[in-house]
Parts: C-alpha cells; structure tokens; sequence
C-alpha cells in the first residue's frame, strides 16, 4: 500500500494511492496515518478493504492536490549522520565506530512540495536525500533479528541542513537540523511488503535541473534492522516515528567550492519505488 494525507496543512485527512495513480479517501476508516493506524494489526485492517469502494480525492496528487507528511503526529523525527562511506569522505569525516543519532524538531515536518525557507542569517543551507524508516510496532531494546516486524514502511525525507549551524556553532548537529521546514517527508509511506528489497534503491537529488546526488541504498553503512535495533537502546520506539537513515555524496557542502542555496531554487528527488519531491526554495 501507498498511504498519504492530502489537503490543506493542518487539516490533512488519511488516504491511499490506488493503482491508477488516483487518491483515495481512508477518512471512513481511519483518522490518520498515524500511531495506531501503523501498527501490525492497523495495517492489515487497511489492507483488506476493497478499494474500489474508497471515494476518488478530485485532482492530481502533487499537481492540484496538494500532500502533506506521509505520517502524521510523529513523536521522534530521528537521523543518522555518516551512514554512507563515500558521503562521510567527502565531509572529510571517518565511518562512524556506530551509528551517530541526531533529531529534526517535529515543527520542521512538512510535506514533500510544500516550500522549503532559508532561516534569517543563513549563508549554508544544503540538501541530503534519504530514505526513511517509519515504525510501525513500538518497542524498546528491539534484537536486529525481529527489527523489520517494527517496520510499518518506507518513504523519501530531504535532511535540509544548515552547514554553519550544524558544525560551526556551539552544541550538537540539532541546531541546524531541525529548522522549520528543514524536513520534507513524502510523497507517500509505502508499506515494507510493496517495497521489497530496501537495499538496493536508487535515489537522487537535483538543484534546478543539476544531478548533484546520484546513489544508492546498497551502500548504506549501518542497515534498516541495525538501526531500528540500535536506536531501541537509547529510546522506546513507538508507532509513527521516523527515522532518516543518511544521505550519498553529493550534498553542497562536498563540491568544490561548496554549493548552497540562496532562494529562488527549486530541489528535486527521488528514491525507486517511494516516489518524488519537489521543493521551491525561499527566504525567511
């Protein structure tokens, strides 16, 4: 399945993409994609309804009708930094001994079109596209070995970071992770059954029409069931979380010189199978 909330931010309603690329309304079933509606149990009440039976949403997804986050009420927007060997040479960094956990604050979700700004006195405002995991079942001190049955889906984050922030101010990566707006998440949370291999998925990022990332979840570091179990050490993981696995090489911050946006760009990316964004980007 392809879940998603469509409408006005705010007042996003549940639904799914059918096989014609229509949206289809879930609000007679469930309140939104998220907490319960993610679980085990959630998913395989959603996945016995007919959908066929479901109201068409007029309009496009991504055109007129606007998305919002794929998952709603997240509790913990969670990242991992360096998880790509060749993206963490080009930052001039080691492979991390483990997993380096950070957060984006919830107030930077929103959804994979919806306008991306550059905070007041920003002068390194980069990209990173990522695949994403979404928890389905909660738990806490999870064996790698069940991982994945905590997994309700996958779906496609851009990890807008602010480099100065980020790394050359006092205090943790969280400074220049979490801005407003500084996490897209979307277009649609696709279910880890209709994904299939997770680990072989192209992704790519282009900055007004310009390839700047082009890899591959395949080189992922530390993978989805590592992660999953490591995070469940230091947190209980509960439905609708979300947590941002890492980005290749390719950010603004590796080229030479380094590339920021200023405003007036528009971001592109994608992975196979989880779908696209599209992002103007403006000025606070």
């Amino acid at each position: 399945m392809k879940l998603l909330r469509y409408g006005a931010p705010g007042a996003e309603k549940p639904g799914l993409l059918d096989d014609q690329g229509q949206v289809r309304d879930l609000s007679a079933h469930v309140s939104d994609i998220a907490g319960a509606t993610l679980t085990k149990a959630g998913l395989e009440k959603l996945s016995q309804i007919d959908v066929n039976t479901l109201p068409v949403v007029p309009g496009v997804p991504q055109k007129d009708l606007r998305l919002g986050a794929c998952v709603g009420s997240i509790g913990k927007f969670i990242c991992i930094g360096l998880n790509y060997a060749d993206h963490a040479a080009e930052a001039g960094m080691d492979i991390p001994p483990e997993p380096v956990i950070f957060n984006k604050w919830t107030s930077a979700v929103v959804g994979p079109d919806d306008t991306i700004e550059i905070p007041r006195g920003s002068t390194k405002t980069d990209w990173e596209v990522e695949l994403a995991i979404v928890i389905g079942e909660g738990g806490r001190y999870i064996e790698e070995s069940d991982a994945l049955n905590h997994v309700a889906g996958f779906c496609v984050v851009n990890d807008v970071s602010e480099r100065e922030y980020q790394l050359e101010r006092a205090g943790t990566w969280d400074k220049g992770k979490g801005c407003d707006t500084f996490g897209p998440i979307g277009p649609w949370l696709v279910t880890r059954d209709e994904v299939g291999d997770y680990d072989n998925l192209a992704m790519w990022l282009e900055v007004d029409g310009k390839r700047y990332q082009n890899g591959s979840t395949a080189t992922m570091v530390y993978k989805v069931p590592h992660l999953v179990a490591y995070c469940s050490r230091f947190m209980s993981l509960q439905p609708g979380d979300v947590i941002s696995t890492g980005t290749p090489p390719g950010v603004g911050m590796g080229q030479t010189p380094p590339v920021y946006l200023n405003g007036g760009e528009v971001m592109t990316l994608g992975i196979d199978r989880l779908g696209t964004q599209a992002q103007k980007v403006v000025r606070d």
